[in-house]
This record gives C-alpha cells, structure tokens and sequence, in this order.
C-alpha cells in the first residue's frame, strides 16, 4: 500500500482552520479531525474512558454513560498532576487512531486537521504543512462571536497554544483569512489544485 501524502493542517483559535477543513471535503479529500478522533477515544466502552473512571470516578460521567468533559476538566485544571495524567493516557490513543484514519484513507492526499499540531509536534506525521492565519485581534473577535466566551478566556486559550510566529515558521502553505470566507475558498480551491499535481 502506498504511503498517504498527509497535509497537516493547523491554525489558532478563531483562525478558520475549520471553515478550511470543510471546504477540502467539498473536493472529495479523506480529513481525519483531531479533535472528532479525541472524542472517539473516551466514547462509552472505550479503555480511554475507562481509564479516566477508574482514575476520577463515576462523577466524571453524565447519566446516559458518555464522558462529563465540564466535570473532567475541574479535576484537570485543579492541577498540573492530573493535566500531565490525562495527557499521558490521551495523547498515545489519539495518535494511534490517527494513524489507523491516515492508513484508511483513499483520496490523492489527506488532510490531518490539528490545532495543537505544533505544540504537539504532529508536524511529523505530515508531508507538508498548511497555516490558516489572520491577526490575533481578528482570531479573538471571531472567536468571542463564536464561542459566546469572555475576552480573558480566549486570551488565555491562545496564550496556551503555539504563537502565530512558532505556527508560521512550521508552514509550507499559508491561507489567510484576514477578510473573506469567499477568499479563504479561492485559496483552498487553489491550493488543491497545487496539491493534486505533487501526488499525481
């Protein structure tokens, strides 16, 4: 079996990483999501879940059996032990499922949408990389609209994550997505194009 041509794609909080996503769909291509497969990993009947039980405690659970991620994250952000913990559980299953998702896939290339892939170094896994960027006072605006969160809160999220400059000097391809989604399609839509003549 050939080797999948894996395009990382990345960007931070409010950037458009997702609105980029979802137009490589529109283009018939396989996206393994990061944050679908960290879901998949703690779904009922999963070790990942049972793990984070036995470690908790059934308060962690909703009624219908499925992960209580409010409940979890208390115990996670109470201190760095149980951050480290969970991370260390997490971080082997979700690369390993990624992995099966990149093995599976069946278009030209594949895109792996990460918003740590930096941070995380999953750059790695990857042929080229692809930043959707836009101003950090643009990422935090789009991001309080949608998320509904205080100013202080997305500050902090972006804070944690890589800077624009650590995300940029990673990048292959760069999407900018300062003014339009019609402009981030162009750019996508080009980009696939440039993309499909490297595998072909």
């Amino acid at each position: 079996m050939n080797t999948p041509y894996v395009i990382g794609l990345t960007g931070g909080i409010g950037s458009g990483k997702s609105a980029a996503t979802e137009r490589f769909k529109t283009h018939n291509i396989d996206v393994v999501d990061a944050d679908e497969v960290a879901r998949d990993v703690v779904t009922p009947g999963t070790l990942g879940l049972h793990s984070i039980v036995q470690r908790f405690g059934k308060s962690v659970l909703l009624d219908d059996g499925t992960l209580d991620r409010a409940q979890l994250r208390k115990h996670v952000f109470a201190g760095p032990e149980a951050k480290a913990w969970l991370n260390k559980l997490l971080h082997p299953l979700i690369r390993e499922r990624m992995l099966e998702l990149i093995a599976a896939s069946s278009s030209p290339y594949c895109i792996l949408s990460v918003p740590l892939l930096v941070e995380n170094k999953l750059y790695e896994m990857c042929s080229k990389v692809v930043v959707v960027d836009c101003e950090e006072d643009i990422q935090l605006k789009r991001a309080m609209q949608r998320d509904s969160s205080d100013k202080q809160t997305i500050k902090n999220i972006m804070a944690a994550q890589a800077s624009r400059e650590e995300r940029l000097k990673a990048a292959d391809y760069v999407l900018d997505n300062s003014t339009t989604l019609t402009s981030l399609h162009q750019q996508v839509d080009e980009l696939h194009t440039k993309l499909l003549m490297q595998v072909s």
